[in-house]
């Protein structure tokens, strides 16, 4: 590609700047390099979105290698944005699926390295959004199923459950890894026991709160019936 020396060229060519030496021709420079900055910015910003929108279309399409790598070009462009580390560490951790758990040596292979590496994008959008509750679930399932370290998974599926009250996914998954873990070493006391009781507590209280739903719409259609009535017999009586 071009060098710095030749683009240097091309920029003093179209913007007819070289070595200015007067207050005035400074001024002026200063002005028209200011304005190329400008729109290098705002290209490289729509560039870091194509990329963004690119690896969103791979993950719809399971192209996960694709969506990885345009995952991490568009964080070269936004690297304080959490859902790009989230799109990066979901691809990884499904990488890392279709690749084997050992070479042909015995040594860990690139199954183990993109483990890692959804783990690392995982925590990194956790740190970014500290209520980033999808990349919560998604690394406890990682701590879970994947690189089997359940104690790892506690904290974050908890503060997971704190967020989305209701998620019966998650639950289980936090109910799993005590499981795992025999719920004795960590300092939580969720148990699988715990988990359906919740879940099953969670659904009568659907339950109820659509039932009672149900009578206040039946008990405002019946006193809506019965004043039309009323209004209709004082009608004909009159």
């Amino acid at each position: 590609g071009p060098n710095a020396r030749s683009i240097k060229r091309m920029q003093e060519m179209e913007e007819g700047v070289k070595n200015p030496t007067s207050i005035d021709e400074i001024k002026d420079a200063i002005q028209k390099y200011e304005n190329r900055v400008e729109d290098i910015m705002a290209a490289q910003a729509q560039i870091g979105i194509w990329y963004k929108m690119l690896a969103s279309r791979y993950l719809e399409k399971q192209m996960y290698t694709e969506a990885y790598e345009a995952a991490i070009k568009s964080i070269e462009y936004y690297p304080a944005n959490p859902t790009l580390y989230y799109s990066a560490a979901m691809s990884a951790g499904y990488i890392a699926k279709s690749k084997l758990g050992y070479d042909a040596g015995g040594m860990l292979s690139e199954k183990y390295e993109y483990l890692k590496i959804a783990e690392s994008a995982y925590l990194r959008a956790i740190e970014l959004d500290g209520r980033y509750a999808r990349a919560m679930y998604g690394l406890g399932v990682l701590y879970v199923f994947d690189l089997e370290e359940p104690e790892a998974a506690i904290p974050h599926l908890e503060k997971f459950r704190t967020i989305n009250t209701k998620d019966t996914d998650g639950m289980m998954v936090l109910a799993r890894a005590a499981f795992f873990i025999k719920a004795i070493n960590v300092k939580s006391s969720y148990t699988l026991a715990t988990a359906h009781y919740e879940i099953q507590l969670d659904k009568a209280r659907d339950h109820i709160e659509k039932r009672e739903e149900y009578i206040r719409d039946s008990t405002l259609f019946i006193r809506m019936l019965e004043a039309e009535i009323l209004a209709n017999k004082e009608e004909a009586a009159a």
